[in-house]
């Protein structure tokens, strides 16, 4: 039965893997079906948890609108993701960053990481 649960998922995995950790700042570019025409909508935010497994992972990214906190969950495997751009990685020392929406302003900044040896610079 799992060998043929795996062999299910594996046909629903997206074929370029998404490169990003939790703490880094990313554009979400999302699919959106108006009518017969399809757009990409971008929602950048900070990643602020990822969680589950194969076709079942997730991730949460927030961002501030209007003095309010919006947070979107995305499935990582999902045909709606088109893409993800990585704009800034932080310097984090824990895998959930929930500690975030308690934060205002200022308070809500996280350290930049910088690069390392062989690790691509993002612009």
């Amino acid at each position: 039965m799992h060998r043929l649960l795996k062999q299910v998922e594996e046909a629903c995995f997206r074929k370029n893997t998404l490169t990003f950790d939790v703490g880094d700042t990313v554009d979400v570019h999302t699919r959106i079906l108006e009518g017969d025409k399809e757009r990409i909508q971008i929602f950048s935010g900070v990643v602020i948890a990822r969680r589950g497994s194969g076709t079942r992972e997730m991730f949460t990214v927030r961002r501030i609108v209007a003095g309010e906190g919006v947070e979107r969950t995305f499935p990582i495997h999902s045909p709606k993701v088109a893409e993800v751009a990585v704009k800034r990685h932080a310097k984090v020392r824990r895998a959930k960053l929930y500690f975030l929406r308690d934060r205002v302003g200022k308070a809500t900044r996280l350290v930049e990481r910088r690069a390392k040896e062989g690790e691509t610079s993002v612009e």
